[in-house]
């Protein structure tokens, strides 16, 4: 059968069509030409910035902060790399179970919950900062809605407790809080970058687009401790804490010629990786920020003021019989009668009656004059975030109790510092280098001339005297060197004054006494028992680190060196 024939179709129909699928497909090329070429309304620019809007996010790139480390290189503060987990809390609340999560972040359910309820409506919240790589990726491997990591350092500190109250801490964000990572913020961290990724829908990351400002890593700080030596003195004060029950204790050293810090510690520690509990009474620098009655420590620069008056001679004889001398209503006691002494004998005994009858003689303002050139009441400049200045009186009226007290330290406070930096000018033949906690390079500030030669050396002498066998500090001897010192025993002010079963003993030492390298102070904060003096506390604690100072010094030993003498002596509270 036969096909039927197809009507025949105008031509301006077909004409018709093909111009309206024409005309359609030049409106959409134009419209695409629109959107993705010309620049017009809503057009190219506007469709590009509506999609990084929802999809394109910058984000900062953390900088690796500077390391702290000692004078040999040893780091002391370190940064790690680790992720801090964040979330979108209203992506979450969808979430049914959530006990994988709490779990991976290791807290219990119900206090996850408590605080997805306490950040709900909000679109950021930290999960947990500072996570360990290994366990985030095992919270992030949940994929869980709105769950991401971001990329953070940690500070860590490798020696711990040990260097903790002079290296200080910082906070989470990485900014320095404590110690010289507080002083030092600025120098040490970096500068964040900027990045550009893609999210997803969930707001992961998907890809990163490229770096906008790359992060500059902080500067690198050397310190001017001595790490070997840190934990020798670190050592012997818990030592000192546990043998005398003491509250509390600080040991600073000083190179005596350049006035780098060599060690600096402190009781009670802090361990600063693991701060969770403690106190600021912890965490305190009491070597710089602390300031104490110095005792008859200060009686060394009361025999430079009478030296200085031209009055007296290291070989000046004084009567101190009967062995107290009254001034005002204030009896001062000797722990027995000297007798007649000479100047020399006077510091070597820490004689009360002595040094009053020079105080009365040459006035107290010589004595106060020889303080303030010594650096007592003016801040030591070391940057070091609250270091105390001390207090050195300066009274329009003096009662004559006070013009004696002044001369062997009562009256006036100082710092563990700041005495140790005053006794580096006997080790300079009269001056004084100014403190660092920075190691030196070797381009080091000329040191303040404080007193003469001649008079430096002649109290040199005189503290070698005080640590030999008739001193009140023969317990401060090393075998195989001689060394020189000055004990110095104080009570305590309390509430109502001072209190007459509480003490502070002092030893300030060099060595060695030849050619002294260090000068070492060492603080004991209410000892107990019978042993409170200087003699008795503190001299012992210095004889063990300036020994183990010598050593790791690789000093050589003196050809001469006088006898050790290991029998305790009774205290003193004179010296």
């Amino acid at each position: 059968m036969s096909r039927a024939r197809l009507p025949a179709v105008a031509p301006w129909r077909f004409y018709l069509v093909a111009i309206a699928l024409l005309a359609m497909l030049a409106l959409l090329v134009g419209r695409v030409l629109s959107l993705q070429v010309m620049d017009v309304e809503k057009g190219r620019s506007f469709l590009q910035d509506q999609g990084q809007n929802r999809a394109v996010r910058n984000a900062e790139i953390p900088a690796y902060r500077g390391v702290i480390s000692d004078r040999r290189g040893e780091p002391l503060a370190v940064s790690t790399p680790v992720i801090s987990l964040v979330a979108d809390p209203r992506l979450l609340a969808d979430v049914s179970d959530l006990s994988a999560l709490a779990k991976g972040l290791d807290m219990p359910l119900a206090d996850l919950q408590t605080r997805l309820e306490r950040f709900a409506g909000r679109s950021f919240m930290y999960l947990r900062r500072h996570m360990v790589p290994a366990d985030a990726r095992n919270v992030l491997a949940l994929r869980l809605p709105g769950v991401s990591g971001r990329r953070e350092y940690q500070r860590y500190y490798p020696a711990g407790e040990v260097a903790g109250h002079l290296v200080g801490f910082t906070n989470l964000d990485g900014r320095g809080i404590a110690g010289l990572e507080l002083a030092y913020d600025d120098w040490l961290k970096g500068t964040p970058g900027k990045k550009q990724y893609i999210k997803d829908l969930h707001g992961d990351a998907v890809r990163d687009i490229g770096v906008l400002e790359p992060a500059r890593p902080g500067k690198d700080l050397r310190l001017s401790i001595d790490l070997r030596l840190q934990y020798l003195h670190h050592q012997e004060l818990q030592r000192a804490m546990a043998v005398t029950g003491a509250a509390s204790g600080s040991i600073v050293t000083l190179d005596s010629h350049t006035g780098e810090v060599l060690a600096m510690v402190n009781h009670p520690v802090y361990n600063p990786n693991g701060r969770r509990g403690i106190s600021p009474d912890q965490t305190r620098n009491r070597a710089v920020t602390d300031m104490f009655e110095p005792g008859s420590t200060m009686k060394t620069f009361t025999l430079v003021a009478a030296l200085e008056s031209g009055r007296y001679s290291t070989e000046t004889l004084i009567d101190t019989s009967p062995g107290r001398i009254r001034v005002g209503r204030k009896t001062l006691p000797d722990p027995r009668n000297y007798g007649e002494i000479t100047v020399s004998r006077v510091i070597e005994k820490s004689s009360q009656v002595g040094v009053t009858k020079i105080a009365l003689d040459i006035g107290h303002e010589p004595i106060r004059e020889v303080f303030g050139r010594f650096g007592f009441g003016a801040a030591l400049g070391t940057g070091f975030p609250g270091e105390s200045a001390g207090q050195l009186p300066n009274r329009s009226r003096w009662s004559d109790i006070e013009k004696v007290t002044l001369a062997f330290g009562y009256g006036l406070t100082a710092t563990p510092l700041q005495l140790a930096h005053a006794y580096t000018a006997f080790a300079n033949d009269g001056v004084m280098p100014a403190v660092s906690l920075i190691a030196s390079d070797g381009d080091l500030a000329a040191g303040k001339r404080v007193v003469g030669s001649d008079i430096a050396r002649e109290v040199l002498a005189v503290l070698q005297r005080v640590t030999e066998e008739h001193g009140t500090a023969r317990r401060a001897r090393v075998p195989g060197y001689a060394v020189g010192g000055k004990t110095g025993t104080v009570h305590k002010v309390g509430p109502g004054g001072y209190q007459d079963n509480k003490y502070i003993a002092f030893f300030a030492g060099l060595a060695p006494a030849a050619d002294p390298r260090f000068v070492t102070v060492v603080v004991i904060n209410e000892p107990q028992g019978e042993a409170y003096g200087g003699g008795a506390a503190a001299a012992p604690v210095f004889a063990r680190v300036a020994q183990g100072t010598l050593r790791l010094l690789n000093l050589p030993p003196d050809e001469i060196a006088a006898p050790i003498v290991l029998a305790a002596r009774g205290p003193e509270v004179s010296g």
